[in-house]
């Protein structure tokens, strides 16, 4: 057979047993996806089970356990042998059980990070997730989009693609439906072709898809070389370091132990099993697994408060960031456009009033066509499309919202987008660009005008040519390659006077909070030169269009915490500055302050920029060119920068930024493949929520930091500190390892679901290179270590001084103990835990408690005696033991209310 570039369309349709009009059934489709399988490439980055075992048991710190299990089994001590490899495998099962549970999150997250396509079947068009494509699916492209399968070319719009990821061609491909005769053509020869994997820079198309999956130009590639690495956080690179420095400070420990040991003549090998031990006792093994775990459940959190995290090191980032440039449309706003006001030369028509006296009922406009051609122009000069309800036999606008309340607003004046598209079939377009901000669609006229809706018939009477375009876009663009305006069914030249008139017009619709879209047609003799300069000139202003979209009701709140935070809102824009300035008003971001627009960018310096960001708060009329600027000139000035997009041109923005946020409902596919986090409701408030939870799963992270090494160093200093007061070696190794296993486990870990503190949206940002150890973490770990050995150290020494056999399993109880007081303490770095509440966090409540048990099944379980070497306590020594590790979290309670009152300047 032929490789697919060189059939025509029709054969291509044909091999592939398909429809162009209606595409496939839903029955075929689902056939087809059994038969080859999900359109996704193999190798998605996640380790399998026996993958993620295996690195539990090859673990330096579980290695050496393995060999002091095996080095007790030669030397005839079965049961610390049997013991030492139970806590192996209880080890290995946690982290096996914690990491498994990661690795199923992240794969969730990236298959819900697989874009959506619009397809057409069985008739309909409808968007799928992109894995469920078949070969033989019709699919509809627009720029913006990512190519979701490898597809033969059947329309094309001035379809331009990026296909640098396969050719390495760093310019855009200009694509056609032609038939490409060669067999041995280049891929990026390949014009009648489109790849997985690549992404359109402009225009729109429809192409039949011929490879999936593996199959395709990508897959071939990734069959070859499947590298996807998992990428680990800064902080996560932060605690490897802290571990790499505790390793070699154990490895010290250890020989000094073992030469202390030595020198008071005890058993050698319970040296070097006490050695080992303490050994892995004082290196925190677990703190970039926990980490892991805990940027990934945060991950999780964020999904369901609508944040689709891409890249995991932005859970971490979001702590810190200063200023979040956020968009208008959608984000401030519902993004639910409605067309209000409709206004010509001659009439102003309030649409509300006009529903209000005729219902829901289509109303004809056939003695208004000054209204007919404004809200005609509208609907075909327009990319949104009406898809059939099956089950209510209506119809309803698909695509960009702007766009819809124009098709929307056309269809209640009688003019149906299908009916117009019928009469006036488009032959050519211009599409949008931001540079421009405006579209132009050209039309073939039908040499009999009675078959147009009566309205607009009339108005284009007068347009004795082969075609009309009709463009619309922000009303100052228009004007300013208008030459004509439409008065009563004529063309008048535009004069100044009534230029300011539409132009003061224009301003007074903006300034009441609308987006203003202005209408305009040029009759054309002939198509020959498609480019904008060419078509776009001498057009005749018609109208204007004024969409009302109302700011969401949950920004103000979110503003007002934004600011209370540290944080700095700043409105970016595309719209009419008085609409921007609008809207920042409402929610909350500024008042009546000035607005800076794009064009006063253009001719700045970026040392000029610098100084205009730090006290501009409102940008109009940008283009995301403008925006790179912007975001470069605030990281430069020291910020830590959010920036929203939607649009293929933003990504070098989203790139730049510190976070990348797309628009997940209105955002491009190359938008949402560059940002570090999608907004699944394109909503502000979220952002702010998901600044939160970045805050929260920072501090989480710094508490089991706390936790993990002040305990650990309370076990260090009680190892140090007992040979030179005359003690045998106050823990054995197993009971060293049981309380490393149980302490550093579960309630270690339900830290890393601590809730907010009320004050985590009250205090600045913290700065992004700050040490784990500052705001005295290190001095704390050092205090309270030394606190934990004097009072466990001290209990033990007091009854080994009075000959109590049970000396040492006072010790190690009170040892145990004192850690869940600590854990209790270490909820808040600054509230009480009466004020935050103990029921606040049933995990780690549940955590302690199944602790507590434990330990007590050690002292009082027969079995666990004999292995533990542990004697059963008096319940007044019990009690005693309880009392004396509670002075922990008094003593940490106690610092927690000075550093509260100190700071309120109270004492």
């Amino acid at each position: 057979m032929a490789k697919w570039h060189q059939l025509t369309s029709a054969a291509v349709l044909n091999e592939l047993r398909t429809d162009a009009a209606s595409g496939l059934t839903e029955s075929e489709a689902e056939f087809r996806l059994n038969q080859y399988g999900h359109n996704e490439l193999a190798g998605t980055g996640t380790k399998s089970s026996w993958q993620i075992l295996w690195e539990q048991l090859k673990a330096l710190m579980v290695m050496i356990l393995i060999v002091a299990a095996t080095v007790s089994a030669l030397l005839g001590d079965y049961k610390d042998a049997v013991a030492i490899g139970a806590i192996v495998v209880l080890n290995a099962l946690l982290g096996f059980s914690q990491e498994y549970r990661a690795e199923k999150a992240i794969a969730a997250l990236k298959k819900l990070a697989i874009p959506s396509v619009k397809v057409r079947r069985g008739g309909h068009v409808k968007e799928i997730s992109a894995s469920h494509l078949v070969p033989g699916d019709i699919v509809l492209l627009e720029a913006g989009n990512l190519l979701p399968a490898d597809c033969r070319l059947l329309q094309s719009a001035d379809l331009q693609t990026h296909e640098a990821t396969l050719t390495g061609e760093s310019e855009p491909i200009r694509k056609i439906t032609l038939t490409i005769e060669a067999a041995d053509v280049a891929l990026g020869d390949r014009r009648n072709m489109a790849f997985l994997g690549t992404f359109i820079t402009a225009g729109r198309g429809e192409g039949v898809v011929t490879e999936t999956g593996m199959r395709t130009e990508l897959g071939r590639i990734a069959s070859l070389i499947q590298t996807v690495a998992p990428e680990s956080t800064p902080l996560q690179r932060r605690l490897d370091h802290l571990g790499k420095i505790l390793a070699l400070a154990a490895l010290a420990l250890v020989l000094l132990i073992f030469a202390l040991g030595l020198i008071r003549g005890e058993e050698l090998k319970l040296l070097f099993l006490t050695a080992v031990s303490i050994g892995v006792a004082a290196v925190p093994e677990g703190l970039p697994a926990v980490v892991s775990i805990a940027l990934t459940l945060g991950a999780q959190r964020m999904l369901r408060r609508n944040v689709l995290i891409r890249k995991l090191p932005a859970v971490e980032t979001l702590g810190s960031i200063t200023v979040i440039c956020s968009d208008k449309t959608g984000t401030l706003t519902e993004n639910r456009m409605t067309a209000t006001i409709l206004k010509t030369a001659e009439r102003t028509l309030d649409v509300a009033d006009h529903l209000q006296k005729n219902g829901t009922e289509k109303v004809e406009v056939v003695g208004q066509p000054d209204v007919a051609l404004l809200v005609a122009g509208g609907a075909l000069c327009n990319d949104a499309f009406l898809s059939s309800e099956e089950d209510s036999g209506s119809s309803m606008p698909i695509g960009d919202p702007t766009e819809t309340a124009l098709v929307a607003v056309a269809t209640h004046f009688g003019l149906m987008k299908t009916d117009l598209e019928r009469a006036l079939e488009r032959v050519a377009e211009i599409p949008f660009t931001s540079e421009r901000k405006r579209m132009t669609t050209i039309h073939r006229l039908p040499s009999d005008l009675e078959r147009i809706p009566a309205g607009l018939a009339t108005a284009l009477r007068g347009c004795r040519s082969a075609y009309v375009a009709f463009t619309k876009g922000a009303v100052d663009s228009l004007l300013a390659i208008s030459t004509s305006v439409w008065v009563d069914g004529k063309l008048e030249f535009l004069s100044q006077t009534k230029l300011d008139q539409l132009a003061d017009s224009n301003n007074a619709l903006a300034k009441s909070g609308m987006r203003v879209l202005g209408i305009g047609f040029r009759c054309l003799d002939l198509l020959e030169d498609l480019s904008d300069s060419a078509n776009e000139r001498d057009l005749t202003f018609v109208g204007m269009v004024g969409m009302i979209d109302p700011p969401r009701p949950a920004v103000a709140s979110a503003v007002a915490r934004c600011k209370a935070a540290g944080i700095r809102p700043i409105v970016i824009t595309g719209d009419h500055p008085l609409t921007a300035q609008y809207v920042a008003r409402e929610v909350g971001i500024a008042g009546e302050c000035p607005v800076l627009l794009g064009t006063a960018l253009e001719h700045c310096s970026e040392a000029e920029i610098e100084g205009l960001v730090e006290s501009t708060t409102i940008y109009a009329r940008v283009s995301p060119e403008h925006k790179l600027k912007i975001v470069r000139a605030l990281q430069n000035r020291g910020q830590i920068v959010a920036m929203t997009g939607d649009g293929v041109n933003d990504a070098p923005a989203l790139r730049k930024a510190d976070i990348g946020v797309a628009m997940g409902a209105r955002g491009t596919d190359v938008a949402k493949e560059t940002a570090d986090m999608v907004l699944l409701d394109d909503n502000f408030a979220t952002i702010v929520a998901a600044v939160e939870e970045g805050r929260v799963i920072y501090d989480n992270v710094r508490k089991f930091v706390r936790y993990i090494l002040a305990t650990n160093s309370g076990e260090i200093w009680l190892m140090l500190a007992a040979p030179f007061l005359g003690m045998p070696l106050p823990l054995l190794p197993l009971q060293i390892l049981w309380m490393n296993l149980v302490t550093d486990g579960l309630p270690a870990v339900a830290l890393g679901v601590e809730p907010a503190e009320e004050d985590t949206m009250r205090r600045p940002p913290r700065p992004p290179s700050e040490s784990l150890f500052s705001r005295g973490l290190g001095a704390y770990v050092l205090w309270v270590g030394l606190l934990i050995a004097v009072l466990s150290l001290g209990t033990g020494y007091w009854y080994w001084r009075h000959s109590d056999s049970h000396w040492q399993t006072m010790l190690f109880t009170t040892l145990t103990l004192s850690q869940m007081a600590h854990v209790l303490a270490v909820r808040s770095e600054n509230q009480s835990l009466f004020h935050i509440g103990i029921l606040s966090n049933r995990a780690l409540l549940a955590a302690v408690i199944l602790t507590v048990l434990l330990q007590l099944a050690l002292i009082y379980a027969p079995a666990l005696q004999v292995l533990f070497r542990t004697a059963a306590l008096s319940f007044r020594d019990l009690v005693l033991s309880i009392a004396i590790s509670s002075v922990v979290f008094w003593a940490v309670e106690v610092e927690k209310w000075y550093c509260r009152h100190k700071a309120a300047g109270s004492i």
